[in-house]
């Protein structure tokens, strides 16, 4: 015969396990809505702030997968011209000031010169030569990087406005944008305004 005390003391113990793991189920099934909600239409989120990044982010770095780093992309055909006078060790400086540059490519097209090619692996830079579109191949590998590596920020030195949808994917992803001009009048407003910070060079 089972003791009264025993049996309540059952029911009670079983009673308190299965309110616990409904709370669990129910919190695990919110929290996966809201990670696929974020992953197929992230427009259905309203973030706080840029680069505050979805909740898959947020079980990333619970996780411990923490970003480090800035990887620096440089739009050569837009940046290394003769009315900027740009200097690839500023550019790298610029992006340092955000953290350890753990990644440095520089696109150019295939009619580059051989001794800017060199000139820019002596300092340390990737050449990446196309014989398409550098602004679509920087924006591909830019959003690639986003999503393949663990960098804290994204740095883009260009002046053009077709890598505002790389900055926008970044801030979704919580990874820091940086936009970095080649001079005052070589800056574009629009991709300034996409980026958490800015800078530009000769200033």
């Amino acid at each position: 015969m089972v003791h009264p005390y025993n049996f309540v003391t059952h029911l009670y113990f079983y009673w308190y396990l299965m309110n616990i793991l409904s709370i669990l189920l129910i919190n695990t099934s919110t929290l996966f809505y809201f990670l696929l909600a974020d992953e197929i239409d992230p427009s259905r989120k309203q973030y706080p702030e840029r680069g505050a990044g979805t909740a898959m982010n947020w079980v990333r770095r619970l996780l411990g997968d923490r970003r480090e780093g800035v990887a620096l992309f440089v739009d050569g055909p837009n940046v290394l011209r003769e009315e900027f006078d740009v200097d690839l060790d500023d550019v790298r400086a610029a992006a340092a000031a955000s953290g350890r540059v753990v990644a440095a490519r520089l696109y150019l097209n295939e009619a580059a010169p051989g001794s800017l090619i060199r000139a820019a692996e002596a300092h340390g830079f990737e050449v990446i030569t196309t014989s398409g579109d550098v602004d679509v191949r920087l924006a591909v590998d830019a959003a690639e990087f986003v999503l393949r590596n663990r960098v804290a920020t994204i740095a883009v030195a260009s002046r053009d406005t077709d890598f505002k949808p790389a900055f926008e994917l970044a801030g979704r992803e919580g990874v820091r944008t940086l936009a970095i001009a080649p001079g005052s009048y070589g800056r574009s407003d629009a991709l300034r305004s996409a980026a958490d910070e800015s800078v530009t060079l000769e200033e």
